[in-house]
C-alpha cells in the first residue's frame, strides 16, 4: 500500500501542480499550498484506502479553497467570454475522473491535470 498511496499522492501532487502552471500561478507560497493540501489527504486516504481515486480532485478543491482565501478565485473559466469571472468547480466533488467544469454554462472544460492543454493557454 505505501507504494501505492505515494504514486496516488505524486499523481495528485503533478496534475494540480499542471493546472497551476498552465495559469502561471505556480509560485512558491502556492506549490506550499499544494504540500499541504497533499499532506492532509495522505492521512484522508490512509484512513480510507479506498477513496484513492478521489485524490486528485479533493487536493484539486484543497488549493482552490486555499487560493480562494488568500489570493482570488482559481482557475477562471476560459469558457464564458463575458460578465464576472468567475471559477471552474471540480466536479465530480468525491469522485475518480475529476475534471475542471464551468457551472455555468454546464459544461466539462478540462481533467484535473490537463488546464494546459486548452488553446491559448499558458499564452498572455
Amino acid at each position: 500500500m505505501d507504494a501505492e498511496l505515494e504514486r496516488t499522492l505524486h499523481t495528485a501532487r503533478a496534475l494540480v501542480l499542471a493546472d497551476l502552471a498552465a495559469g502561471d500561478v505556480a509560485e512558491a507560497d502556492v506549490v506550499s499550498m499544494v504540500e499541504d493540501a497533499v499532506v492532509r489527504r495522505r492521512w484522508w486516504v490512509e484512513q480510507w484506502p479506498e477513496g484513492a481515486e478521489y485524490v486528485a480532485g479533493l487536493v484539486a478543491q484543497d488549493v482552490q479553497d486555499a487560493l480562494l482565501e488568500a489570493y482570488g478565485r482559481w482557475p477562471l473559466c476560459p469558457v464564458c467570454g463575458a460578465g464576472d469571472p468567475h471559477a471552474l468547480d471540480v466536479e465530480p466533488e468525491l469522485g475518480a475522473d475529476p475534471h475542471w467544469v464551468c457551472g455555468k454554462a454546464g459544461v466539462k472544460v478540462a481533467a484535473v491535470g490537463s488546464l494546459g492543454r486548452l488553446p491559448g493557454a499558458g499564452t498572455s
